[in-house]
């Protein structure tokens, strides 16, 4: 079995810690700065990771953008993009969403033993289908991730995930970025939701760097003893 992956959460939030608004039209919260910083970020790891409602909400590519860093990564031996991974309980994952259709680079999809016979029969000609047991546990599927070679993962969301990674402990990094607005709305997915997490009042994250791009703040917090500035 292969090192446990280097695990960094990336997000953008509002103000009050929304990442996206109450209605049916995707919020644009970043910046295009900030857009190009996490696209060099994603070129230089393994995967990247969403959740299945970050999949069916935002419909994303998770592809690295920039023509100039996929040739880099080829030049490198590399793959173009990282692959792409995400995980799902019920199986309600679309066939045709770009999670699947863009990118010829390989996609995993974990999920429940007894998900595995619909995720096939949905999604099993564009992806490869992991089974983890009774239920997806983000140790087990780093621990699968690693054992596959990925060195770097990066986290996407959303919010469920984000918490899932945060209370396992198994997160080396947080990039966050807030916006310069407030979202107002409760109906809102938060950045987190309730959980135990290691990083409490008696025992803080440590800020490494906090900057503006933009309009935006990018804040990184070293999460573990494996933080790679």
């Amino acid at each position: 079995m292969g090192e446990r992956p280097y695990v960094l959460l990336s997000c953008c939030i509002s103000l009050d810690g929304y990442l996206d608004s109450g209605g049916e039209e995707r919020l644009l919260l970043s910046n295009d700065a900030d857009f190009d910083r996490v696209d060099e970020v994603r070129a230089g790891c393994d995967a990247i990771l969403v959740g299945a409602a970050t999949v069916r909400n935002d419909d994303p590519r998770l592809q690295v953008r920039s023509a100039q860093r996929r040739a880099r990564r080829v030049a490198e031996g590399r793959p173009a993009g990282p692959l792409k991974v995400t995980l799902t309980s019920r199986g309600d994952l679309a066939p045709d969403a770009r999670f699947f259709t863009v990118g010829d680079g390989e996609k995993l999809v974990y999920c429940p033993d007894a998900t595995v016979p619909v995720l096939e029969s949905r999604v099993g000609a564009r992806a490869e289908v992991v089974a983890l047991g009774d239920e997806v546990r983000m140790a087990d599927l780093v621990a699968d991730l690693g054992a596959r070679g990925v060195r770097r993962l990066m986290v996407e969301g959303g919010g469920r995930v984000h918490t899932q990674f945060l209370a396992a402990g198994i997160a080396d990094e947080l990039q966050l970025v807030v916006a310069p607005f407030f979202v107002g709305d409760s109906r809102a997915r938060r950045f987190v939701g309730d959980g135990e997490f290691p990083w409490r009042a008696g025992r803080r994250a440590e800020l490494v760097e906090s900057r503006a791009i933009g309009d935006v703040a990018l804040l990184r917090y070293a999460l573990s003893d494996r933080f790679q500035a």
